[in-house]
């Protein structure tokens, strides 16, 4: 049905030979965004609050806080994304719902990018492949960069490879470029680790060295990194101090072998920092531990069939956005490897549907039967997986919320202060602002942040081993719910302490 003839280096990438009635992914991508949206507001969105993380992007433009402290590695991208709906309410199912509906949207345009370059059965497969995993769904209503970064590599892998396969070079650089500086807005190393290889591969390949598309990717780079450097010598001592600063919060780049500690996070940690649990659920990564072979197997498979070089360029992409979170970063969280799955979806799907082929040729049903078991098995894992991270993230939400009520009953409620432990998102949660004295996110003094409690209500979060820090001396001690986070409130000196005797002396 698709052509055979091996690629011709020195040619363009071949289109694929196909009917008439083979035509037309459309309505199999609108289906696959159909069924992606419905799984996610079905089984993600109801009943979940934000995230520490998500507290910090959302209340940058609304929500139901002051802006929390902007850490030098996070970027403003999400923030822009979620902003016509945070500008306008400060409700988490709204916001959920958005992100649903959008990400479904934005999977089925990724995915038709590469309409011209690979056959339906790929393309819907691949796609399919990338949308049942536990990360991809639980991070597509989620207000999180790392989705994002996926689906714009996606189309930016699509795009370059649509311009070698002789698509007008203006359209294709245009398209390329843009969705690179998506991803870099989102995550400005994550650009950088996707503009690299697609450069090279517009280099290396004979024959279609277009200066317009060469230049695309590091264009795309530069102006979607423009934010984050501008904004570095805004308020960060330029763009160097910055980067160092970025470094520190994320533990030093270097050498360092996480590969292990994804292997463990697979079976739910949606953050691995530091990665000293054991392995608790080995068949939650025995699909990751066999990707690299599917990988290997489908760009052999596309070879054969005509596409070598999109499929291995598409493999090349996605290993080089996993390389520096396998091998440079000292801690781990599965949604930091979307984009690398996005693009590796591609040449698993070549090696499933040439398995698939085979077995309905040779007609042999227990292969076609053996392979959707296979697939089943995997779906099943991974929604087992999304069904416990589900539960733990509705646990740890209303941990903060309970611990934001109980701050209201102290009389501490907006305009307030949060600082101390879990403090971002409980201020979140509070409606209040937070302000920490030390780590990453130190943003005031001690001495300031006593000055600030004679004047707005401030609380102090205190864990329950943890002696109380010194700016804290004098203040009252109120006990917290139990069960997540803080077990304590210090209420310094004003009206967060006026407000708990005037409770007392009511009730």
């Amino acid at each position: 049905m698709y052509g055979t003839r091996p690629v011709d280096q020195a040619q363009p990438v071949p289109r694929p030979r196909t009917s008439r009635k083979a035509r037309g992914p459309l309505p199999w991508l609108v289906a696959l965004a159909v069924v992606f949206a419905a799984v996610q507001l079905a089984f993600v969105v109801p009943g979940s609050g934000l995230a520490w993380d998500e507290t910090v992007y959302v209340s940058q433009v609304g929500g139901n806080a002051p802006p929390a402290f902007f850490s030098a590695p996070r970027a403003r991208g999400i923030s822009y994304l979620v902003a016509p709906v945070a500008t306008l309410t400060a409700s988490t199912t709204a916001l959920r719902i958005y992100l649903a509906l959008v990400s479904a949207v934005a999977l089925a345009v990724a995915l038709w990018i590469w309409r011209k370059v690979l056959p339906t059965p790929v393309l819907v497969g691949a796609g399919g492949l990338f949308a049942g995993l536990w990360p991809t769904l639980y991070y597509g209503p989620a207000a999180m960069p790392n989705l994002w970064c996926a689906l714009g590599a996606l189309a930016a892998a699509g795009w370059v490879m649509r311009a070698l396969s002789g698509e007008a070079a203006v359209r294709t650089a245009a398209g390329a470029g843009a969705a690179v500086a998506l991803v870099a807005l989102m995550r400005p190393a994550d650009g950088f680790w996707l503009a690299l290889p697609l450069t090279l591969v517009t280099l290396l390949v004979p024959g279609r060295r277009r200066p317009g598309l060469c230049a695309a990717p590091a264009g795309g780079l530069v102006a979607g990194c423009a934010p984050w450097t501008a904004e570095a010598y805004a308020h960060y001592g330029g763009l160097g101090t910055r980067l160092h600063r970025a470094g520190e919060i994320q533990g030093g780049l270097g050498w360092n072998f996480a590969v292990d500690d994804h292997l463990r996070s697979l079976a739910g940690r949606t953050l691995c920092r530091p990665c000293d649990i054991g392995w608790e659920n080995p068949a939650t990564a025995v699909w990751w531990v066999a990707l690299p072979l599917l990988a290997a197997g489908g760009v052999v498979a596309a070879r054969r069939a005509g596409r070598g070089l999109v499929a291995l360029s598409a493999t090349a992409v996605g290993v080089s956005m996993a390389v520096p979170y396998l091998f440079l970063v000292e801690y781990a969280a599965p949604r930091f490897l979307l984009p690398a799955y996005a693009l590796l979806a591609v040449p698993v799907a070549e090696y499933l549907v040439s398995l698939l082929a085979r077995a309905r040729h040779a007609r042999r049903p227990g292969g076609t039967a053996a392979l959707a078991l296979v697939l089943a098995a995997h779906l099943g894992v991974q929604f087992s997986v999304l069904s416990h991270v589900v539960r733990t993230s509705h646990a740890t939400s209303a941990g903060f919320a309970a611990v934001a009520g109980a701050l209201h009953r102290m009389g501490v409620r907006p305009p307030c202060v949060v600082s101390g432990d879990d403090a971002v998102p409980i201020a979140y949660y509070a409606g209040c602002a937070s302000r920490q004295t030390e780590g990453h996110d130190a943003s005031i003094t001690p001495d300031a942040l006593r000055g600030l409690a004679r004047r707005v209500p401030t609380a102090v979060l205190v864990p329950g081993n943890a002696p109380p820090p010194p700016v804290t001396s004098g203040a009252r001690t109120v006990p917290l719910p139990s069960g997540h986070g803080p077990h304590q409130a210090r209420l310094l000196p004003g009206p967060a302490e006026d407000g708990t005797e005037i409770g007392r002396r009511s009730g």
